[in-house]
């Protein structure tokens, strides 16, 4: 049994125990977070497919723990001009593990 949802802008497709790294939410560690934006859903009767979204399907997951990703340098310059400017980026992730998916 799978799942697609969508969080963050983006959209996963998950299953029971999987860990995802998605763009950071407003949760504590350890705290259970639902996603009630699902997309599709794929059991034994068949898949399910959402007019935009699943009604009644939610997906939970526990918050295992916050993080940075990889510092990315971001560098603009423009030739003959003497314009250069180097900056770095970490874009903030959370860690999710999924537990239930309902539908």
């Amino acid at each position: 049994m799978y799942a697609i949802i969508e969080t963050g802008g983006k959209q996963y497709k998950v299953q029971e125990g999987d860990e995802l790294y998605i763009e950071k939410l407003d949760a504590n560690a350890e705290e259970s977070v639902t996603f009630n934006t699902v997309l599709a859903v794929s059991n034994d009767a068949g898949l399910v497919v959402g007019t935009p979204t699943v009604s009644g399907a939610s997906v939970t997951g526990k918050v295992e723990r916050h993080g940075k990703g990889k510092k990315i340098t971001v560098y603009k310059y423009k030739p003959k001009k003497n314009y250069h400017r180097k900056q770095g980026h970490r874009q903030p992730y959370t860690k999710v593990v999924i537990e239930k998916i309902q539908a």
